[in-house]
């Protein structure tokens, strides 16, 4: 299975950072916004929902919960997990975590089918920019359920997305600048068992969104390659997509391997044709309508696939919007 650029279609319009991306059954997307959120249509009309100024919103993932509401991971000023309505605006989730306030990488946030949410914390370092390499594993992950929050796994290099799988026995995680994907058993009471690696990454690859398909495999955007992969359970890789160059990822790996990978070195992959390619999610009638976000794109872009995407848990949900 591989795909070009021609096959290709692109959807929405004016979209601002669209990092996170989230399909459901109504044909609608819903996707994260430099400072609030957006929503596609299946007709590619947008709607634009703001939070308030840039000094205090950059968010970043997003999920949709059963009531419809949405929990946003912020990475800006105010920091923090917010649940969402148009009723009722941001209102604070998880701020704080024993008693401190939460560092300022507020990643993503997930919900399984438990409604258990898990929340990203890519590094305890400020500017977060300073964990953009090896050797920095100060990233943990924070489970709220009916017993509160409390740390699930630390230790973690820059963690990014983080899912249940659709059989709920692991949690999987991205470690984007560990360059590897990882993932954990899964107990019913939340505990995390011993961490296994499932892929390493290199030429340009650094993981960041991902989604489940039907038979299992994780589809998986790579920053800076501007990379789809498919990654099956087992760790083999496979390239869908590539929009990569060269050039980039030599620079980028030489940058990681010597300790020196950072904000310009990151933003080298928007100047490619997908943006710096972020997320993954299935969508259309069948879940066979790919949609790709990214980190610079004022657009998604859409392809359709031969294997029907795993049905994500908010995929009757018909939020407010």
């Amino acid at each position: 299975m591989r795909f070009e650029a021609g096959d290709i279609a692109w959807t929405g319009e004016g979209l601002d950072r669209p990092e996170c991306v989230l399909c459901t059954a109504s044909g609608d997307s819903y996707v994260s916004r430099r400072t609030g959120l957006s929503r596609v249509g299946a007709d590619g009309r947008t709607e634009h929902r703001e939070f308030g100024p840039a000094s205090d919103w950059m968010v970043n993932g997003i999920a949709i919960d059963a009531d419809g509401s949405f929990l946003v991971a912020n990475l800006g000023g105010l920091g923090g997990v917010w649940r969402w309505t148009p009723r009722t605006g941001p209102v604070p989730f998880l701020l704080e975590l024993d008693g401190a306030r939460l560092p300022g990488a507020v990643n993503y946030v997930g919900l399984d089918a438990r409604r258990r949410a898990w929340v990203s914390i890519s590094t305890r370092l400020s500017p977060r920019d300073l964990a953009f390499n090896r050797g920095v594993d100060d990233g943990f992950i924070v489970l709220v359920d009916d017993k509160g929050a409390r740390i699930a796994c630390d230790g973690l290099g820059f963690t990014n997305e983080s899912h249940v799988d659709p059989s709920g026995r692991y949690l999987y995680v991205n470690e984007t600048y560990a360059r590897r994907m990882t993932r954990f058993p899964l107990a019913e009471d939340g505990t995390l068992g011993p961490r296994e690696t499932v892929a390493e990454f290199r030429d340009g690859a650094f993981p960041d969104g991902m989604a489940f398909d039907a038979e299992g495999n994780i589809w998986l955007a790579c920053v800076v390659a501007n990379r789809l992969l498919r990654v099956t359970p087992a760790g083999r890789q496979e390239v869908l997509l590539d929009g990569s160059d060269p050039a980039t990822s030599r620079a980028a790996d030489a940058a990681w391997e010597s300790g020196r990978f950072d904000r310009p070195t990151l933003n080298r992959g928007e100047a490619l044709a997908f943006g710096n390619l972020a997320s993954v999610a299935f969508g259309g009638p069948d879940l066979r309508t790919l949609h790709l976000g990214s980190l610079a794109g004022t657009r998604l872009a859409t392809l359709r696939v031969p294997v029907a995407g795993a049905r994500p848990h908010h995929w009757m949900a018909r939020p407010a919007f």
